[in-house]
């Protein structure tokens, strides 16, 4: 019996230390067509004010530089954080990613990283869907909602568009332990709204979703917004919405207390924690 309870005792305190000892979390950015000084930013203050992360912005060479130089020790993160859309990685730093991916890491593609990299098969596997980049029926279907259930439509057409830019609800559509503690339907800020989306499509668990106006130039269909991806032991959050604003005071989308809590609860997921902080 004292060996059982001091075992139970030890499992407490691993636990306990575990809860406090923070996530490590790196941000790979630097090249975008989107803003990524404010988005990379934003993304890094959100997480290292809930107390639960150390937050590292890996920055890559300028659009044009030397990719060679360009190195993230992904394996030293519990959560990477891709916050790109730029020149192709040098080959050593995508092995590194696919290796960390294989191992279980945890990774969330982040808004406009989902246009990044359309020649890469294995990168596009892991987002599930992608636009732009002359992605289209051969990047795999669209994918969308239609009477609460993903439809997978073969129709030729380019990958990846949105409307004007704007208010609109996000639909919870999962159990899943990062939705869970979330709202079943709130009012996300002005942002992008990605429609059209193709790639894929091995989505696992789709978390929430909203409706693209066409009045507004979207697609007319319920689309798929936040994710998890099936693809082997990694802990994938695909999240499209949080388009950055022209500052760090005027960043709407990514001020959003939504995003912000999906954000974190996100990353704590990905790093094989339980979602703990709610939305305020």
């Amino acid at each position: 019996m004292k060996r059982i309870l001091a075992i139970l005792a030890l499992a407490s305190i691993c636990t306990i230390l575990s809860a406090r000892t923070p996530i490590k979390a790196v941000i790979v950015t630097g090249q975008n067509n989107h803003n990524w000084p404010v988005s990379s930013v934003a993304m890094s203050r959100t997480l290292q004010e809930s107390g639960l992360f150390e937050v590292t912005i890996a920055t890559s060479p300028a659009q044009g530089g030397d990719m060679g130089t360009f190195n993230v020790p992904f394996a030293d993160y519990d959560v990477v954080i891709v916050d790109y859309n730029g020149d192709d990685w040098n080959e050593g730093m995508k092995a590194a990613f696919l290796e960390y991916s294989d191992n279980g890491g945890g990774i969330i593609f982040y808004h406009a990283a989902d246009n990044a990299f359309p020649q890469w098969e294995e990168y596009n596997r892991m987002i599930a869907l992608g636009g732009w980049g002359g992605r289209d029926e051969k990047s795999g279907p669209y994918v969308y909602l239609k009477d609460g259930k993903l439809v997978r439509d073969m129709t030729p057409g380019p990958g990846g568009s949105h409307g004007q830019q704007h208010e609109y609800v996000m639909t919870r559509r999962s159990s899943h332990p990062v939705a869970k503690g979330m709202p079943r339907s709130w009012t996300h800020a002005k942002d992008e709204l990605y429609d059209r989306m193709r790639g894929p499509g091995n989505i696992k668990d789709l978390l929430y979703s909203a409706y693209a106006p066409s009045e507004l130039g979207g697609s007319g269909r319920e689309e798929p917004l936040v994710f998890t991806v099936d693809y082997g032991k990694a802990r994938i959050m695909h999240i499209m919405i949080g388009h950055a604003g022209p500052t760090l005071e005027d960043n709407p989308a990514m001020d959003c207390p939504g995003f912000k809590t999906l954000l974190i609860r996100s990353a704590q997921w990905c790093a094989g924690r339980k979602p703990s902080v709610r939305m305020r």
